[in-house]
């Protein structure tokens, strides 16, 4: 990955607040309006306009209460995080939207992709001496079957083996399942708390 891509789009530490406060004014506009703060990136700082992708990932003290994003970069990324932490506190789907008595101890996670890269691997093996724990997020996917972890997973599952043993459950194979048709990708975060 180049470093020259992620230097160009760097966050200040400003930046880095302005989209935590974005992520809080969304789910706050979402409990009233039904509908993700709309948000104008023109009236924010260029790296916040730039086309990039990213994960919000809510939490109650240590528990998962909500996670969405998108692998693909497809608007300026202070909308990205806007309509993603709306999805996270009331579109996703394992867990009830969040109620208003819950907005105050909602923890927010940020995580800014990396544009992926597409890694050739000749087998399992492979793939897994070409991962960085602690650094890589992954992509697996064999159509129609696709899932991800990002790199803050490693924190629950910091073997290479039990990562991806893992990420594949999430993707629908058995844990041993492997195949020369999978695809895999890899992306590092910027993250943000």
């Amino acid at each position: 990955m180049s470093d020259s891509i992620n230097n160009l789009n760097a966050l200040s530490p400003d930046d880095r607040r302005q989209l935590l406060a974005i992520a809080r004014d969304s789910v706050s506009h979402g409990l009233s309006h039904r509908h993700a703060l709309p948000v104008d990136p023109a009236q924010f700082s260029l790296p916040l306009q730039a086309v990039r992708a990213s994960f919000v990932t809510l939490r109650i003290e240590s528990e998962l209460r909500g996670c969405i994003g998108m692998l693909s970069a497809t608007r300026p990324l202070v909308e990205d995080v806007a309509r993603n932490a709306f999805a996270a506190a009331f579109r996703d789907t394992r867990f009830k939207p969040v109620a208003e008595y819950e907005y105050h101890l909602l923890n927010y996670h940020l995580s800014i992709l990396s544009p992926s890269e597409l890694m050739t691997v000749t087998s399992q093996d492979d793939l897994l001496a070409q991962l960085r724990p602690g650094v890589d997020g992954l992509i697996i996917e064999e159509v129609p079957r696709r899932a991800t972890f990002l790199p803050d997973v490693w924190q629950t599952l910091p073997e290479p083996e039990q990562f991806l043993a893992h990420l594949k459950q999430k993707a629908g194979f058995d844990a041993d399942y492997w195949s020369d048709r999978i695809q895999c990708w890899r992306y590092t975060t910027e993250s943000i708390e």
